[in-house]
């Protein structure tokens, strides 16, 4: 596979990454273990979880994976801290709460660092000055190599990438992760110009658009499917509209004619757009992401690439209409 680097740095990631949302809850020990023994043969190494993750069940699960599975060496782990959701306070951006954060993933890590530590969300609450210095403070102690954002909008990374690269001795911002598909192209008005301006990698989640880009929902609810499981039906909820329906129809057309699958087409479409250093790619079986890392055998013709990207393009309104071309 692949491997880029990510953003203006000289970390290398794989251009898919492997995604851990359903680990510990829907994705049991065995699924997990076959799922990063696929992704690391195919040449993978990036691979993303978050503290809140199944209450911390997704990085322990890692752990119990790592060096037993595969060599702790052979991966890039990345992990996230700020997001509260059981607390009156969405998001937790404080120095406090994000370094007890990271040391509590470590423990469930087994792990002395991870390679990639994100903010999971914008505090408004907390200044986000204070929030970079735990960036900071998690590199110079070691318990992370680099740091990264996650949601932020194009204003709050510009801010973020800016401060950090003003003040001598400061970590300058690695990665942006960011939704990223053929439904969700928002970030393309401002995040996205200000990730690339900034020198920052983006990491695209849910690349696939919730799962609604495979074709899946086009005849109905699957009920193994997201979209009838508790916990994430209302993730995919949003993307079973009239104009998702037009989009995912073009990319099964487009999927016929190149002899693949509309996964593989909407994957590739993502992966080889600019700024792009890896698509995260999250399954719920090993035969799930066998089928998600055949996309390396794909490469979009141009014509087609434009035909998606027309029928799928975002409305660019004043200010942004004349200066967010990709």
């Amino acid at each position: 596979m692949e491997m880029r680097h990510l953003g203006r740095t000289g970390l290398l990631v794989s251009r898919l990454g492997l995604g851990t949302m359903t680990w510990g809850r829907d994705t049991d020990e065995h699924e997990a273990a076959e799922q990063l023994k696929e992704f690391v043969e195919a040449g993978g190494n990036l691979v993303d979880t978050a503290d809140v993750y199944a209450d911390g069940g997704a990085e322990y699960l890692l752990s119990r994976l790592t060096d037993s599975v595969v060599p702790r060496s052979d991966l890039v782990i990345a992990t996230k801290a700020g997001s509260v959701p059981e607390s009156a306070r969405r998001f937790d951006g404080s120095r406090g709460h994000l370094l007890a954060a990271l040391d509590a993933s470590l423990r469930r890590l087994g792990t002395d660092y991870v390679d990639l530590w994100q903010v999971h969300a914008f505090d408004p609450v907390t200044p986000v000055e204070e929030t970079l210095t735990a960036l900071d403070i998690a590199v110079t102690s070691g318990r992370a190599r680099y740091v990264g954002v996650c949601d932020f909008s194009g204003w709050q990374l510009a801010k973020a990438a800016t401060w950090q690269r003003a003040h001598h001795g400061r970590v300058p911002l690695a990665g942006a992760q960011l939704e990223y598909s053929l439904l969700q192209r928002g970030i393309e008005r401002e995040a996205l110009p200000a990730a690339r301006d900034a020198g920052v990698g983006l990491l695209a989640s849910s690349p696939l658009g919730r799962g609604v880009l495979t074709g899946k929902y086009r005849h109905g609810l699957p009920q193994d499917s997201r979209g009838a499981s508790p916990y994430l039906s209302g993730f995919v909820q949003p993307y079973l509209g009239e104009r998702s329906r037009r989009i995912v129809d073009a990319v099964a057309t487009a999927a016929d004619g190149l002899a693949s699958s509309p996964l593989a087409v909407a994957l590739a479409w993502v992966r080889d757009r600019p700024g792009v250093a890896s698509a995260l790619v999250g399954a719920r079986t090993a035969a799930q992401l066998q089928a998600a890392l055949s996309v390396e055998a794909l490469t979009l013709p141009g014509e087609i690439r434009g035909a998606l990207d027309d029928i799928s393009s975002p409305v660019h309104r004043y200010p942004d209409q004349g200066w967010s071309e990709l």
